[in-house]
């Protein structure tokens, strides 16, 4: 039986580099694969996963009125596994529609994507996930200081934090910084 899977982390854990070699496991062996990124984040361009080590691939995209379970099934029904990116900007039915698809498709569903954002508040797709996938699988990153990197704070141009704003900013190494929890209560004044 097929399984819904998250790999969540912070942000510059290599989610997308693992994603990306485990798309090119599948295919090595002559099995395709499916791999869906949000429309919202195109800092790679329209339609592509890319990692910061200079990896990527070519992907469909979803918005927040995708139905995911349509779209698998007329894009993905001969795939071995669907590799979904960016999986935080999912909304609580599209986990619904992906563990349809692990269900009643039987195809396994690997999401990735950030647990928090900079408030350390759960993403409504990575809550639903936590709540929705068989198995939970975190990738790891250290803060600066060594220990696990767990939260993630965001900077302005003048590179102060900031605690307010949207919970949506796409923005990589110039906006993000990823913490332990201890240096981020630090940051954000907790």
């Amino acid at each position: 039986m097929a399984k819904l899977y998250f790999h969540y982390s912070t942000m510059n854990a290599g989610k997308s580099t693992v994603l990306l070699q485990a798309s090119y496991n599948y295919r090595e062996r002559g099995m395709a694969t499916l791999l869906l990124t949000a429309a919202l984040d195109d800092r790679a361009g329209a339609g592509r996963i890319a990692s910061r080590i200079g990896i990527g691939d070519e992907a469909l995209t979803f918005r927040p009125d995708t139905d995911m379970f349509a779209l698998i099934d007329r894009h993905g029904r001969d795939c071995a596994c669907i590799f979904i990116d960016e999986a935080q900007f999912l909304s609580r039915d599209q986990v619904w529609q992906l563990a349809r698809v692990a269900d009643d498709l039987n195809i396994p569903v690997m999401c990735y994507g950030l647990r928090v954002d900079f408030r350390g508040d759960l993403f409504p797709g990575s809550a639903a996930l936590l709540a929705l996938a068989d198995d939970l699988r975190e990738v790891r990153t250290i803060c600066h200081c060594g220990r696990k990197a767990t939260m993630v704070i965001r900077r302005d141009a003048d590179g102060r934090t900031i605690t307010e704003g949207a919970q949506v900013q796409v923005g990589g190494n110039e906006t993000y910084v990823s913490l332990c929890r201890r240096h981020w209560r630090a940051e954000v004044g907790a």
